[in-house]
């Protein structure tokens, strides 16, 4: 377990009840995976593809969030970045001798539907014609995602994700990109991370479209699960095999000097914005009680209508699972509230100690085994797949080397912590790292290297880091020893 003492919400001690495998597991042993495991890496439109001017593309948040001065550091833009638009047959030949056997990308909703509504935008669907039948060609099976943070401008004009036009809106993109790459793409994923595209987006106005109302942010959010919903269904009557969603979720725990009944209830606040108020609506059909309670004191509740619960929760067959690092809390009276978190005033969001990344994440592997296997036990009906697990580390290039022993080890430490979770019942269908490639990390710009390619953005150079090399064995070997 980590240096922080008990967990109070995710209650699961893997080395303990569990049984001494998973001791075994995070400490050098072989761990093979299960037969048909998903091995795989990730990567987002903004992030990669630059040419945001071209073949009809129109703007999207983050094209004007990052023109905004100040809001991205060097006051970057995803205008070029990794150049993949251009590039996708090299990149998709990268992969394929990096053994991946999945691709997880996502859909650019600017470049199909330039003004969010109405018409279609044929070119911008044939890159992805292409892309998806170059991963097919490589024998790689495309992961397709539909919305990536990257809404059209025009329709955040409009009123963006607090305005429930938007949720509408979706199905119609949903159905053209569905038309255009559903006889080849069988898994689905609807939205990535709406926690925070509401939170961040709405109410801390960190990340795009940089809004700081928590009344926006809580609308946006469950529009957001109404868009989810309503593009399940429709992707579920189109014939869809496989349909994923995918939170950002985090195990809320306390510091070992915090341990009282005042530290348990805030960690199970946070963890009811964080965790439940996406995990319930979408896979039980409620909003937790004391979720409602918040939103109520800042929204209202009208924006939550009869039935909605019921469009929110269709089946899905997938829960994707993008893991960092655990969120630590104490009870403090007096501290003001996390803008982030509205409802949080007397929480301490306490800092990262111990090991950490280059972006001052705490390095936690253990905490995704205790996620894996509480969502196996609390919402046994979805099958789950780590669709993000990475971390950003100060690379160097050294000749035609990329030495990352940390990043490498953090790789390491997490696989054996899925593993041991899988034997002790999570039902984890596979991992794709993020990220494929070094790209633009959002407010904080180029700096921030999660790839397991190292990108020269001056030259467009790929070169695989030493952790893409490894990654490469453990996908051969289905496992880590």
């Amino acid at each position: 377990m980590t240096g922080y003492g008990r967990r109070t919400i995710i209650d699961t001690d893997i080395r303990g009840r569990s049984g001494l495998l998973a001791q075994a597991d995070l400490h050098g042993q072989e761990a093979i995976f299960p037969d048909n495991f998903v091995w795989g890496a990730a990567t987002a439109a903004y992030q990669i593809e630059g040419a945001a001017a071209e073949d009809g593309r129109g703007p999207s948040i983050w094209d004007t969030f990052s023109r905004t001065p100040g809001k991205v550091a060097g006051g970057e833009t995803g205008d070029v970045a990794c150049d993949h638009y251009h590039r996708y047959a090299d990149d998709v030949a990268l992969m394929r001798d990096l053994g991946l056997r999945a691709y997880r990308f996502s859909i650019a909703w600017p470049r199909v539907q330039p003004d969010g509504q109405g018409a279609i935008n044929a070119r911008g669907l044939d890159f992805y014609d292409r892309l998806v039948d170059e991963l097919l060609r490589a024998d790689i099976t495309p992961y397709v995602t539909l919305y990536h943070w990257d809404l059209p401008q025009p329709l955040e004009d409009l009123g963006g994700w607090p305005n429930r036009d938007t949720a509408y809106r979706f199905i119609d993109y949903t159905r053209a990109v569905h038309a255009r790459l559903g006889d080849r793409v069988r898994t689905w994923t609807t939205l990535n991370e709406p926690w925070v595209a509401a939170f961040l987006g709405y109410a801390s106005g960190l990340y795009a479209p940089g809004r700081t109302d928590p009344a926006d942010a809580f609308r946006a959010a469950h529009h957001l699960l109404l868009a989810h919903g309503l593009a399940t269904a429709e992707l579920r009557a189109a014939g869809v095999e496989e349909i994923a969603l995918t939170l950002n979720l985090a195990p809320i725990i306390t510091p070992p000097d915090a341990a009282g009944e005042a530290d348990v209830a805030a960690a199970r606040l946070v963890d009811g914005l964080m965790n439940r108020q996406f995990l319930d609506p979408a896979l039980r059909g409620h909003y937790p009680e004391d979720v409602l309670e918040i939103v109520d004191r800042h929204a209202g509740l009208g924006h939550i209508r009869d039935g909605d619960l019921r469009l929110i929760s269709p089946r899905v067959d997938l829960l994707g699972i993008n893991y960092y690092s655990p969120t630590v809390v104490s009870a403090h009276p007096g501290e003001p509230v996390n803008p982030a978190f509205p409802g949080t005033e007397g929480i301490r969001f306490e800092p990262a100690t111990g090991p950490t990344t280059s972006m001052g994440w705490r390095i936690d592997p253990s905490g995704l085994g205790a996620l894996l296997i509480r969502l196996s036990r609390e919402y046994p009906q979805v099958g789950l797949l780590v669709t993000e697990n990475g971390a950003a580390f100060d690379d160097v290039v050294e000749g035609d080397r990329v030495p990352d022993p940390d990043r490498l080890a953090y790789l390491d430490g997490h696989l054996r912590a899925a593993h041991a979770a899988i034997r002790a019942g999570a039902d984890l269908r596979g991992y794709l790292v993020w990220s494929l490639l070094d790209n633009f990390e959002w407010s904080e710009g180029y700096r921030p290297r999660f790839g397991i390619v190292y990108i020269d953005y001056e030259t467009q150079r790929r070169l695989p880091k030493d952790s893409a090399l490894w990654y490469r064995e453990v996908i051969r070997r289905n496992g880590v020893r």
